[in-house]
This record gives structure tokens, sequence and C-alpha cells, in this order.
């Protein structure tokens, strides 16, 4: 019988520790020049001595950067696009509902440089107005 608890645990503190898989990934998305590169030699320079943090052994994915291994075995990660996917931009009606609030003014102050959605539409410029006919 497996104990799930001990064996994941392991695994568990690798990607939460304070320089863990998820450290990393949000520190490295902070940095516009980051690349899934320099996340990935991140990755092995803080990870790469602990047991459970392994060489990729994907027989599915030949690109695979790194393996954890924990009770259902050794799985392997690409970290092609986590920067791109851990991105979370708040949608522009969001925001637009934000700086609109006027009870809570610490909303409105805190969204107050974001550009929003438009609350008005442009005019349309450019369009000649058909003529009628009939």
């Amino acid at each position: 019988m497996v104990d799930f608890g001990m064996d994941l645990a392991a695994a568990i503190i690798m990607f939460e520790k304070p320089m863990g898989i998820w450290a990393i990934l949000e520190e490295e998305s902070l940095f516009p020049k980051a690349t899934d590169k320099s996340f990935e030699e991140k990755l092995k320079a803080s990870l790469g001595k602990l047991p459970v943090f392994l060489k990729p052994q994907s027989k599915t994915d030949k690109n695979a950067h790194f393996a954890i291994s924990h009770y259902a075995g050794i799985v392997s990660y690409n970290v092609t696009n986590w920067l791109e996917k851990n991105k979370d931009p708040v949608n522009d009606s969001v925001v637009e509902v934000f700086k609109s609030t006027s009870s809570c003014v610490l909303l409105v102050h805190l969204w107050r440089d974001h550009p929003g959605q438009p609350t008005t539409t442009p005019k349309e410029e450019g369009k000649k107005k058909k003529k009628g006919g009939g």
C-alpha cells in the first residue's frame, strides 16, 4: 500500500517552497525579457539537486524539459509557453467597472492608469452618408 501523503510531500515542497516551481514561474513572468529557456535554466539551477527533480524521461514528449518523481511515477514536463500561459490580464470591461465604481475609492485609485475599455464609441470618420434613393 502506498502512503500518498508522505510520498507526495517532497513534490509538494518542491512546488511550494520559497524558490519552488511556482515562485520561479511567478518571478520569471514579471520580467518582459524572460524566455522559456531562462525559466528552464532557473528551475534546473534552483531545484536540480532535489531527489524528486529529474531529467526528462518522456516517451510521449521528446521536448520535455524536466521530470518529477512522485506516487504516480515519473512525470515529465515541457515548459514551452508556461510564461505566456501564466499571464493573467484583467479584462478591460472589468477594469472599467472598477474605475467607474464611485463607492470604492481604492479601486478607482488602483486602476486609474489602466486604459480600460472606452466608454464612448468613436464617431465613424471617413464614411460618407448614402443618399436616400427610391
